[in-house]
């Protein structure tokens, strides 16, 4: 039998995060050896998601799959980020770490930056999810039994966030509004379904807006993903950890 493929998964915490891991865990060329997140270090949260990295690591225990996290600053720029990155991606080749999981859809670009910064260190990539339809990819998500709650959204987005995600929030969202977000329209906090051994508790805090400069040299990554969109302000909810 030929080895398995030593894997990283790139872990946002967020549906299409865990749907891409539900699929990895069922191919058994795969052995996934880390949960591989960015966290804002000014702020011990989830870059971009807004998520506090105590829920961060008790999904990942939750999943039962180490958690591995790459601190960054606040916004970084992309020099930056990418002096960052390519440390830890050495550091995981260095470590027999032969491939690294991404849960993107249909961003060419963002692939394409992903493949060429893995190239680097003689890695490579592998997009479970990669072209399927969106509104198909939500709708497996939920009816595999998956939750979810939204967690950051575009300030356009206001009264959703802080919503679990369902069939009818999906059919009702704005026509031009990505079914899974994937232009970084919103994010999300996964709480409960397969992957998970037991579902997460936390209370929903308080709301807060946050606005953003754009940036002028910015990736499509989700630490970066503002640069994406016109809309630089964005909703978060604050999930707090239950005792």
């Amino acid at each position: 039998m030929p080895s398995k493929k030593q894997c990283i998964f790139n872990w946002s915490g967020g549906k299409d995060s865990t749907l891409a891991l539900h699929y990895a865990l069922q191919d058994d060329s795969l052995e996934i050896k880390y949960l591989v997140t960015t966290v804002t270090e000014k702020f011990n949260r989830v870059s971009m998601h807004g998520v506090r990295a105590a829920l961060l690591i008790k999904q990942a225990q939750s999943v039962g799959i180490p958690l591995y996290q790459i601190q960054l600053p606040d916004m970084p720029d992309m020099e930056t980020y990418d002096n960052v990155m390519k440390n830890h991606m050495n550091h995981f080749k260095a470590c027999g770490i032969t491939h690294s999981i991404f849960g993107d859809i249909f961003l060419e670009d963002l692939r394409k930056y992903r493949e060429e910064k893995l190239s680097e260190v003689g890695l490579k990539a592998i997009f479970p999810l990669w072209k399927r339809n969106t509104t198909d990819i939500v709708n497996d998500f939920l009816n595999l039994g998956y939750k979810t709650i939204i967690v950051c959204c575009q300030q356009n987005l206001k009264l959703y966030c802080g919503e679990v995600i369902t069939k009818d929030l999906i059919n009702n969202l704005p026509p031009d509004i990505d079914p899974c977000g994937e232009n970084g329209e919103y994010h999300t906090f996964a709480f409960d379904g397969p992957v998970f051994n037991n579902k997460l508790d936390f209370n929903i805090g308080e709301m807060v807006f946050r606005s953003y400069s754009k940036p002028s040299d910015t990736t499509q990554d989700d630490t970066l993903s503002i640069s994406k969109s016109d809309s630089l302000g964005f909703w978060y909810i604050d999930l707090e950890e239950k005792n």
